[in-house]
């Protein structure tokens, strides 16, 4: 079974307004698969907590990835994706 990810109506937004760092950032969510399947990957990763509780957080470069995921399903659902002062 592969992972699926979901993105929320407000991330693919982001990704459609912004075509040209939207391949990137899927990328991004590619290699953090390969990270929960247990291969080396270099991703800034971080549980979050107060208001986006039981998210994860992937930080690249100026743009945030809100997210949450379910190891059984194997699937992720992408939240929210903005650039740093806007996401949370």
């Amino acid at each position: 079974m592969s992972w699926s990810i979901e993105y929320h109506k407000e991330a693919d937004k982001f990704l459609s307004k912004n075509q040209n760092i939207s391949a990137p950032l899927k990328e991004t969510l590619k290699e953090f698969i390969r990270f929960l399947q247990g291969e080396t990957a270099s991703i800034n990763l971080k549980k979050l907590s107060g208001k986006w509780e039981g998210y994860h957080r992937i930080r690249k470069g100026d743009v945030r990835i809100i997210f949450d995921f379910d190891h059984n399903e194997q699937s992720i659902y992408v939240r929210k994706i903005d650039f740093r002062g806007k996401v949370y």
